[in-house]
């Protein structure tokens, strides 16, 4: 076990969330003990060692057992739970060491998004937009929390992540290093990161990444207005975004509702509500409270009736309610996206809806939330 406290325990609720931002009702202390319940479960199935000292997350529901998504989401996860979790610096430190040992083919600073059940890099060794973000942003948390060299990790990542990611015209973040021809021009909305976007001008002190921030959250309630007008939920996929952004007419790049609200965006009711929690951006409230409403009324403030897939105009199509599709509604209700006892009810259905073996990704998404709703997320 590495010996060392972390600036920034989990369970202290040091950082004051943006006026305005709601609470979920009943003991803080007892909500502190249900998320590392989960955060327990999380790990004892998802944290895998390897026989280097590394370890990776597992994710058996992805399209490989260990992906780029999965290693962001352990990393932010870990340096968020040190304080409660003694171990938490060994595992961001085994993940951080997974993730160097598998750089990608694009560029030496990112991550291979994809390996199989050996370890092996597959599908190209290039790298995955929503991976590097997280990673970065976790390393920027392992800063605050332990100091030593992460910082300067953190920076060539941003760094690398601007050089292949941020279009030089402007627009919306690429789906990774390997983007070019017609993937010049697609963009996925869950690696629209706004807090993240924050962070990294704030440590880098470079003006792109505020650039980025305004670019992304206009276009979001651009989209919003135009394509889904009574429900503001935003498509997995965006295309032409250099000229007329707008919906993927199908499929691009993952399947058929590439162009609905799907597995993809349902992330972006927590991706964009977290940054109005944490920096009461009116912008990110708009677009956050304008979906989080809809669903409110769509299911009659009933969680368990969230379904997983809808169209833009708010059509079902999916099966229900799955932690990724439920969760991050609880993090757009704090910010005016469906009142308190839309929030409540949320919670309590996180609450009671612990880790399964088998869905690592539900789980993971549905674990970040609840850090956001019980004010233990923080800004590095």
């Amino acid at each position: 076990m590495t010996v060392g406290w972390p600036a920034v325990p989990f369970g202290g609720h040091a950082f004051p969330y943006a006026p305005g931002t709601l609470r979920a009702s009943g003991d803080p202390a007892a909500a502190d003990r249900r998320v590392l319940e989960h955060y327990l479960l999380w790990k004892s199935h998802f944290v895998r060692s390897w026989s280097d000292g590394s370890c990776a997350v597992y994710a058996p529901d992805a399209a490989y057992p260990y992906v780029a998504e999965a290693q962001g989401y352990g990393m932010v996860i870990s340096a968020l739970m040190a304080g409660a979790d003694p171990d938490a610096r060994d595992v961001f430190d085994g993940i951080l060491r997974y993730v160097l040992d598998h750089p990608s083919a694009g560029h030496p600073d990112l991550h291979a998004a994809q390996q199989d059940d050996a370890g092996r890099d597959v599908g190209g060794a290039n790298s995955a937009t929503d991976g590097d973000l997280d990673i970065a942003y976790g390393l920027l948390l392992a800063d605050r929390q332990w100091g030593g060299d992460y910082l300067a990790r953190a920076i060539r990542r941003i760094d690398a992540v601007r050089e292949t990611g941020l279009p030089a015209a402007g627009g919306p973040i690429k789906l990774g290093d390997w983007s070019s021809g017609h993937f010049d021009e697609v963009s996925r909305t869950s690696d629209w990161m706004p807090g993240h976007f924050r962070a990294f001008r704030a440590a880098t002190g470079d003006p792109r990444w505020g650039e980025a921030l305004d670019a992304h959250l206009s276009l979001a309630g651009a989209l919003q207005r135009q394509y889904a007008p009574d429900t503001g939920l935003l498509p997995d996929f965006v295309v032409d975004t250099r000229t007329d952004p707008k919906p993927a007419p199908g499929q691009v790049l993952e399947s058929a509702h590439d162009g609905d609200h799907h597995w993809n965006a349902c992330r972006v009711p927590w991706r964009i509500g977290v940054d109005a929690v944490v920096s009461g951006d009116a912008r990110a409230r708009a677009v956050a409270g304008r979906m989080g409403r809809w669903m409110r009324a769509a299911t009659h403030g009933d969680p368990g009736r969230v379904r997983c897939g809808y169209r833009l105009d708010g059509a079902a199509y999916g099966e229900g309610a799955a932690g990724a599709f439920v969760a991050p509604f609880g993090v757009a209700a704090m910010v005016g996206g469906g009142g308190q006892e839309w929030l409540d009810a949320l919670w309590e259905w996180m609450a009671a809806s612990p880790p399964v073996p088998g869905r690592y990704y539900s789980a993971s998404v549905q674990l970040q939330a609840m850090l956001v709703v019980s004010n233990n997320w923080w800004p590095p």
